[in-house]
């Protein structure tokens, strides 16, 4: 230090730690975008040692600051009043810009935080944090919760003192107690860079404030959900033959929504296995903002036989899903846009939001007599009042039990049940459950005609929000074959594929993602299609030898 500052020869406990900070202060100068200046924070500093090598080494652009908080003894004291007379006067000398703030760390690190969450997220959070304020280990856990909500992705971040001598290691007055405390309350949000008297992390998770102020600027919903620290609830339900699919949904459906999602993954038969792998296909990235939660089907469910009962099952039982909105979505889907628009969708008071059925928009001819011609949703996605839908569980249950199997089962009895009065659905945008796509959807009909008559089934091809992949698995023969109707319908992984799909093999990079690098070539799955290809043609062949054989004489 030069000779012109102010420092105690005696009360230097900041030179020692130059050889650690500087390599790290260097790399972190150069991972910063062109432009950038950088912003450092620095919770305690006595008489400005550490900032002023901060101003020289790392703030020494215009553009670039430093704050400090200390309380100085709030001024109350000559001891107090003279070390924030020197620290001014050291940190002056070098040039460089700075803010002292004369407080306690709690209320400093408030203010700090107040003015953040009004500021543009360009310019808002910290590059580089110290925390050196207190050797009490509550104040030091608190003052390095509060700033680590200040620290930018990527920002070195200091916590002094872990090896303070003055007081016994596990006791309440040691930093250490606070500090081991916060890394585990934070393992996985950052890289541990050094441990020793110092503990030196680098910040690997997003800025998160938490918290709004009433003139906070909020770009449109999305800004206030985030800020208000709302997520969303999903739930699928996934037995072992839908589990590559599934992990399909989920991943794309994470990679496409920012923000906390909590997944409740309705059990219809997985093995341990399988949990695993729905729970490798969730990003890393996004570990600390997704929440995977497994949910067993209430005892005698119908959907341990039927999987597409499972459903209804688990709406049957109050307690399965301990929230009050949920967003079903069947195992077979491709999420192509944020969901958070879905979500917040306003239901207008209904029970339920759904969008229409692309390939029966007004019923179809299984359904009784007084349910065909009104409007008919597809179960593949659906948004969920469960508060509402609870005040009705009797009556759910009670056409559960009544009604007789129809074509689409648990679809048609759910259009029944919702069509009903006060249980009644919002209609969302087809965009939202984009079925047929290439295949009926591209295809005329006077009930798609009547409903959709002005090119909207055209431009859903282009730029649908979720693609549902309908249709069997394995197709038949006879629907491979039949002229009139082509291309067949049929899911992306099955012998066939799905042929007249635009988004078949955006499909397939999703699933490679999710942990299933290489299935196409995988012997395993190969065996899989080639035996459901077998089984496809020599079911036809019987077929139609039998067709044959009723027409001889």
């Amino acid at each position: 230090m030069e000779k012109d500052y102010n420092f105690t020869p005696s009360q230097d406990w900041f030179t020692h730690n130059i050889p650690t900070w500087e390599p790290l202060i260097e790399s972190l100068l150069s991972s910063l975008a062109p432009g950038r200046a950088p912003r450092a924070l620095e919770v305690g500093s006595w008489e400005g040692r550490s900032a002023v090598y901060l101003l020289s080494k790392l703030c020494s652009s215009p553009a670039s600051l430093l704050v400090c908080i200390d309380h100085f003894d709030l001024l109350r004291t000559v001891a107090g009043r003279e070390r924030h007379a020197r620290v001014l006067h050291n940190l002056r000398l070098t040039g460089s810009p700075f803010r002292l703030i004369d407080e306690f760390s709690v209320p400093g690190l408030m203010t700090l935080l107040q003015e953040e969450v009004t500021s543009p997220p360009s310019s808002a959070g910290f590059d580089f944090v110290y925390i050196d304020g207190s050797h009490e280990a509550d104040d030091t856990f608190l003052d390095a919760e509060l700033a680590w909500r200040l620290a930018r992705p990527g920002a070195l971040f200091i916590l002094d003192d872990y090896e303070w001598d003055k007081e016994p290691f596990p006791s309440i007055h040691h930093p250490a107690r606070g500090i081991d405390t916060f890394l585990e309350l934070h393992a996985g949000q950052f890289n541990l860079l050094h441990k020793g008297y110092q503990v030196i992390l680098r910040k690997i998770v997003d800025m998160r404030i938490g918290f709004l102020m009433k003139d906070s600027p909020l770009n449109g919903v999305d800004d206030l959900a985030q800020g208000l620290g709302y997520g969303l609830n999903i739930a699928l339900c996934v037995n072992t033959a839908y589990l590559m699919p599934a992990t399909v949904t989920i991943r794309s459906a994470v990679e496409k929504t920012p923000g906390r999602i909590t997944f409740y993954v309705v059990d219809c038969g997985l093995q341990e296995q399988d949990r695993r792998k729905i729970a490798e296909s969730i990003p890393s990235s996004r570990s600390e903002t997704t929440t995977l939660v497994f949910r067993s089907l209430p005892e005698g469910s119908r959907g341990e036989k039927e999987p597409t009962w499972a459903k209804v099952d688990i709406l049957l039982a109050p307690c399965a899903l301990p929230v009050e909105r949920v967003l079903f979505l069947d195992a077979d889907l491709l999420v192509r846009s944020d969901l958070t628009e879905l979500w917040q969708t306003d239901l207008g008071g209904n029970s339920l939001g759904a969008a229409r059925d692309i390939g029966h928009p007004l019923g179809h001819g299984g359904l009784p007599e007084e349910e065909r011609g009104r409007p008919y949703f597809n179960a593949g996605v659906l948004l969920l009042d469960l508060a509402r839908v609870r005040e009705h569980l009797p009556a759910l249950k009670r056409m559960t039990q009544e009604r007789k199997d129809t074509r689409y089962k648990d679809q048609d009895m759910l259009n029944a049940f919702f069509a009903a009065g006060e249980r009644n659905w919002h209609e969302l945008d087809i965009k939202w459950n984009a079925s047929g796509l290439g295949t009926y959807a591209a295809c005329s009909s006077s009930d798609r005609d009547a409903v959709w008559a002005n090119g909207e089934l055209d431009r859903l091809h282009s730029n649908p929000a979720i693609v549902h992949f309908t249709g069997p698995v394995h197709p038949s023969m006879s629907s491979v074959l039949n002229e009139f109707v082509q291309p067949w319908t049929s899911k992306p992984w099955g012998y066939a594929g799905a042929p007249g799909n635009p988004f078949s093999d955006e499909w397939w990079h999703v699933l490679e993602r999710a942990g299933w690098k290489g299935i196409r070539q995988d012997g395993r799955f190969l065996e899989t299609c080639t035996a459901a290809h077998n089984k496809a043609r020599e079911r036809g062949i019987q077929e139609f030898n039998n067709r044959v054989e009723k027409t001889r004489p």
